[in-house]
């Protein structure tokens, strides 16, 4: 099997020692050494040829990047980094080392968790109940049953269920922000009304999850809250790696 460049993980501080028995993408898993350049080190392995976002070598990548995470402040790469050699790692680590040396002590004890809301399932009799206008549009529906009549419920009833949860959702972006170190917003995701991150203490992860289920179990009838976490820093790190090609994503 002939390499096809130099596979980047994640960034950490020198002389980290790496977990033990990790492996990285690749079958067999490619075995894990560092380059250091610094007061920095790249976490790497020789980059498989045709890399692919294959299942295997995604979960790879994200549990050694949790295994790190869980040892200490790292830089998270996404998947599918890959430099065309050391010496070019190399050079970028020492680019921008000051900016990498300041992340790792900003992320220092933390850990991300992502916060998704959408509209609340199975919650039509609570809504009728509390939406005057679905109510109306729904007896009328009832009087006199018909393609036009059934349209306008169901917008409604789409505009009222997205409307709530959006509403819960500021809700509870006002009640986690106290509990974070830094919010990121996400990208748009269909179906969700809120899609944000969190910086979070490794030490206060417990209970920014609680608040987070109470507040769900509270509002459950006009919101769906999907928690991810703890995971490492992705969404709070703007380093990427050294000149790289992102490859099979």
């Amino acid at each position: 099997m002939t390499a096809e460049g130099v596979y980047v993980y994640a960034i950490v501080r020198a002389g980290r020692p790496l977990p033990t028995g990790a492996g990285g993408v690749g079958s067999p898993a490619a075995p894990l050494r560092t380059i250091r350049q610094g007061r920095l080190a790249a976490v790497v392995s020789e980059a498989p040829p045709k890399l692919r976002a294959r299942r295997r070598d995604l979960l790879a990548h994200q549990e050694l990047l949790l295994r790190l995470s869980a040892e200490g402040p790292v830089l998270p790469m996404r998947f599918g980094m890959v430099a065309p050699d050391e010496e070019t790692v190399r050079g970028r680590l020492a680019a921008d080392e000051a900016d990498h040396v300041a992340a790792l002590e900003r992320l220092s004890d933390g850990v991300e968790i992502n916060v998704k809301a959408l509209p609340a399932q199975n919650a039509l009799a609570d809504l009728v109940a509390e939406d005057k206008k679905v109510r109306r549009l729904r007896d009328e529906a009832r009087r006199r049953p018909g393609y036009e009549a059934s349209l306008r419920l169901g917008e409604a009833v789409t505009t009222a269920l997205q409307s709530r949860a959006a509403e819960a959702g500021r809700r509870i972006l006002r009640e986690l922000t106290p509990l974070a170190r830094a919010v990121a917003p996400g990208p748009d995701v269909q179906g969700c009304v809120l899609n944000v991150s969190f910086l979070v203490s490794r030490g206060d992860s417990d209970d920014f999850h609680r608040v987070a289920e109470r507040f769900a179990d509270r509002h459950r009838t006009h919101v769906e809250l999907r928690l991810a976490g703890p995971l490492p820093c992705y969404s709070f790190v703007s380093a990427e790696a050294p000149h790289a090609r992102t490859a099979g994503v």
